[in-house]
């Protein structure tokens, strides 16, 4: 009997749900990329919209953040109505069963229920045909973050 892929996406409510996201994080950027832990949390994750795909048997597969309002401002070009979507990290396990799609989605959703138009992200360089695929259209020069090169790309809701 093969390993569960059923999995659910939800907005993580509780702190429960928010150390799950936390730990995908760590696994994917710290331990994987390299990302020092001390940027890889920031104040924004006490306002963002965090989103958490769970396996059935609730080992937290992936996640990602919304910010919008005044946290977004400085990466969305200042205007109110785009959301900035970051973060975004399947765990290794879980790459390939739909996961990364489906937080994204739950992104938008959740940026559509604020009354926002479009959403923002910066991707790293090797994830743009991901993003592309679900929508989204690269603007600007490439730049770094963390050390890893990236885009900015966006998509209206």
């Amino acid at each position: 009997m093969g390993v569960s892929t059923a999995y659910s996406v939800r907005v993580a409510e509780d702190p429960a749900d928010r150390e799950a996201c936390f730990a995908v994080r760590k696994e994917v950027f710290v331990a994987e990329q390299g990302v020092a832990e001390d940027i890889e949390y920031d104040a924004y994750d006490a306002v963002a919209v965090h989103v958490l795909a769970v396996r059935e048997d609730g080992v937290p597969l992936g996640t990602g953040r919304l910010l919008h309002g005044e946290a977004a401002a400085a990466k969305t070009g200042g205007d109110p109505a785009v959301g900035s979507l970051g973060r975004l990290a399947v765990s290794r396990a879980a790459r390939g069963l739909g996961v990364g799609a489906a937080l994204v989605r739950a992104i938008e959703d959740a940026a559509r229920a604020r009354g926002l138009t479009a959403v923002d992200l910066h991707a790293q360089t090797h994830a743009l045909g991901f993003y592309e695929r679900l929508g989204y259209e690269a603007y600007g020069p490439e730049f770094p973050d963390a050390g890893i090169p990236h885009r900015a790309m966006r998509r209206a809701l």
